[in-house]
C-alpha cells in the first residue's frame, strides 16, 4: 500500500513537465517547464551555496526547490509581476499543496507539506536562500534572452527590483550581482526604465 501510493505520486508529479512558465529557455526556442526550472534550481543550490548569507542545510534547500512548484500541477503558473493574480494564486496554492501531498503516505505527505510551507513562508535560513535562487533563475533567463519575456509583458525596472529584492535575504552577494544585471539590462534596452536612478 505504501509503495503503491509512492509510485502513484511519482506518476502524478510527471505532470510538472507539462506546466509551462513565462520564462524562455536561454536559446529562446520555447518557454521552460516547471520540472526544468526545479532541476535548474537544484544545481544552482550546490553550485552557488558559498554565496548564502549563512550556512544552511543543503539537503533541505534541494528538497525545497524540487517540490516548491508541485502545486502548479493543479493551479498552473502565474507571471511574477502580475500582483493581482499572485494574491489569488497564494490561496489556491495552499489548497493545492494539501491536495497533492495528501496523495503520499501520511508521514511523507506531512513532511513534504511542511517543507513546502517553510519555503513559502521564507523565514528560515534555508527558505530564504531557496527563494533567492528561485527569483535569480528567471532573471538570468530574461537577461540572457535579451529581455524576451520582459519585453513581451512590458515589464519595468521598478517591477523587477520590487518583486525580486528579497534575493538579498538569502544572499547579499547574489543581490549585488542581480542589480548589476538589471543595470546592464537597462543599458541594453532589455527593460523599460521607469526610474531616474537604478
Amino acid at each position: 500500500m505504501k509503495l503503491e501510493k509512492q509510485i502513484k505520486f511519482i506518476c502524478e508529479i510527471d505532470k510538472l513537465k507539462s506546466v509551462f512558465r513565462q520564462t524562455y529557455l536561454m536559446d529562446k526556442s520555447r518557454k521552460e517547464n516547471d520540472a526544468e526550472h526545479s532541476w535548474h534550481l537544484s544545481v544552482m543550490v550546490f553550485l552557488l551555496k558559498e554565496y548564502a548569507n549563512e550556512d544552511f542545510d543543503l539537503q533541505k534547500v534541494i528538497q525545497m526547490v524540487l517540490i516548491h512548484d508541485l502545486v502548479e500541477i493543479i493551479v498552473g503558473d502565474v507571471l511574477i509581476y502580475d500582483t493581482e493574480a499572485r494574491k489569488e494564486q497564494a490561496e489556491k496554492e495552499q489548497k493545492a499543496a494539501v491536495e497533492i501531498f495528501s496523495q503520499l503516505p501520511d508521514e511523507q505527505g506531512n513532511e513534504f507539506l511542511s517543507i513546502w510551507r517553510e519555503f513559502e513562508e521564507g523565514e528560515t535560513i534555508e527558505s530564504r536562500f531557496a527563494k533567492s535562487l528561485d527569483r535569480l533563475q528567471p532573471i538570468l533567463h530574461n537577461f540572457y534572452t535579451e529581455g524576451k519575456a520582459w519585453k513581451e509583458h512590458q515589464i519595468k525596472v521598478s517591477q523587477v527590483i520590487e518583486s525580486n529584492q528579497h534575493i538579498k535575504n538569502g544572499s547579499k552577494e547574489l543581490w549585488e550581482f542581480t542589480m548589476n544585471l538589471i543595470n546592464t539590462a537597462v543599458e541594453r534596452n532589455y527593460l523599460i526604465n521607469d526610474l531616474e536612478k537604478v
